[in-house]
């Protein structure tokens, strides 16, 4: 299953709804260049996501980090943690991606004692998967494990889907890692979703730097901060990269007009979100109108 119209609310959570099967889990292949955006969106869901690079390279961002993920390896990304991927040097990245709804990981006798403490961890934000450490090779192939399971559905594969959660559990509680809770990152991560939102309730009206700071009750030197150490970019290029991304369901559209769409998503000069365009994507509103309403990959 690849999921490739990646949608997500005025929040940045996923709406993907994360069940393949009668258990609260999904686990599903996924090309990035396939995703309707060519990359894997800015977004969060409560499910914790483990993944496994198939084929090809990434870099995945969880909160303010970058990380370099080659074939064979994989991560953790812990609920709630905002993160996004994009293909390393158009490698044609392929992963497995497995999420689980962490009330799922465990019975409900357990997880308040080895479940909960992980989400409320300020220091977990992912955990890299190395197959040469024995913790992550035990994950990595569980996840291949459940992945066959759903692609096969053999009988009563619904209580090996659960052994093998199990067994993924244990293995990352293996892992050793001391956990810790910061009352300054909670406020942090609290303060970046705060001013995200108010952009994706807001991105069609005029946005001005204080208005982003504002509703993360902060000056607007301190909002840039917040925006250059958490997402690398500046808060009015995320409006603008934000606005590029609305443009792209649009614009699919087959009666969408490029003019129209502009200022559909807060754009005040078609020139202007021409240039933006071409710039992110590669090629003008137009010509990615045609491509998708064609149905075929241009050379540009």
């Amino acid at each position: 299953m690849q999921i490739n119209d990646f949608r997500v609310d005025h929040r940045l959570k996923e709406l993907t709804e994360h069940r393949t099967v009668v258990l609260p889990i999904a686990c599903y292949q996924t090309t990035i260049k396939q995703n309707i955006h060519g990359f894997i969106p800015l977004h969060w869901h409560e499910e914790f996501q483990f993944v496994r690079i198939l084929k090809g390279d990434c870099i995945f961002q969880i909160n303010e980090d970058k990380i370099a993920v080659r074939e064979g390896e994989g991560l953790f990304i812990n609920s709630g943690c905002l993160h996004m991927a994009t293909d390393q040097s158009d490698s044609g990245c392929v992963y497995i991606c497995l999420n689980v709804a962490p009330s799922f990981v465990l019975s409900q006798e357990l997880y308040t004692s080895y479940v909960s403490p992980y989400i409320q961890a300020t220091n977990v934000p992912y955990l890299r998967l190395n197959s040469k450490e024995l913790w992550a090779k035990s994950i990595l192939d569980s996840m291949m494990k459940i992945h066959q399971l759903i692609s096969q559905n053999p009988p009563y594969y619904e209580i090996d889907i659960s052994l093998q959660l199990t067994i993924i559990w244990k293995s990352l509680i293996m892992n050793g890692v001391q956990l810790e809770y910061e009352q300054a990152e909670m406020v942090k991560s609290k303060r970046i979703k705060q001013m995200l939102n108010w952009i994706h309730e807001h991105y069609a009206e005029k946005i001005l730097l204080e208005d982003i700071a504002r509703a993360g009750q902060l000056s607007r030197s301190e909002c840039c901060r917040y925006f250059k150490r958490g997402l690398k970019t500046t808060p009015l290029n995320y409006v603008t990269d934000y606005r590029i991304q609305k443009s792209l369901i649009l614009l699919q559209q087959s009666d969408a007009n490029v003019t129209e769409v502009a200022y559909q998503v807060g754009f005040n000069s078609t020139s202007y979100f021409i240039d933006k365009f071409r710039s992110t994507m590669g090629m003008t509103p137009l010509v990615y109108k045609k491509y998708k309403n064609e149905g075929s990959r241009l050379l540009i």
